[in-house]
């Protein structure tokens, strides 16, 4: 088992299965040594979590628990990506993550580290990671998070 596989058994982590994409779209796209992961949901045992809008429908502790869900379903995706080897990473290098807050909500970075602490913990110095933590006005299915990635792969 790989250091990687035993750190997330460690933390009581199992990857699911990526869910398969609901349109014309990829789940990742391998570019030279990088591999982009398209934006991932809140899944959790193969259900959508938190739906609704942060600060009024979703607390914001909550939303950071999303966005962690979110990080685990890139590191499925990576893993596939990496032909089931996830020691072949490198490093995180960005990750995108999409708050559907209401219009008062601003703690948008707060909601991010749930998908950024996951990275470091998991990867340890090559889960850190460029960001942005970006407000929107909705996202699919009206989940409160979505995260897409950029990993550096050997």
């Amino acid at each position: 088992m790989s250091k990687i596989e035993e750190k997330l058994k460690s933390l009581g982590i199992e990857l699911p299965t990526p869910a398969a994409p609901v349109a014309n779209y990829v789940g990742f796209v391998k570019s030279g040594n990088c591999v982009f992961i398209s934006g991932q949901l809140p899944f959790e045992n193969g259900k959508l979590q938190m739906i609704g809008k942060v600060g009024s429908e979703v607390s914001a502790e909550d939303a950071k628990k999303a966005a962690r869900l979110c990080a685990i379903g890139l590191l499925a995706q990576l893993k596939v990506a990496c032909d089931g080897d996830l020691e072949r990473v490198v490093r995180c290098v960005k990750l995108g993550i999409f708050v559907n807050g209401d219009a008062n909500f601003k703690d948008h970075p707060a909601v991010a580290n749930g998908a950024s602490d996951l990275m470091v913990e998991v990867l340890g110095d090559a889960g850190k990671h460029a960001r942005a933590a970006v407000g929107s006005g909705s996202l699919p299915f009206g989940v409160a998070v979505e995260v897409d990635a950029i990993f550096e792969i050997k």
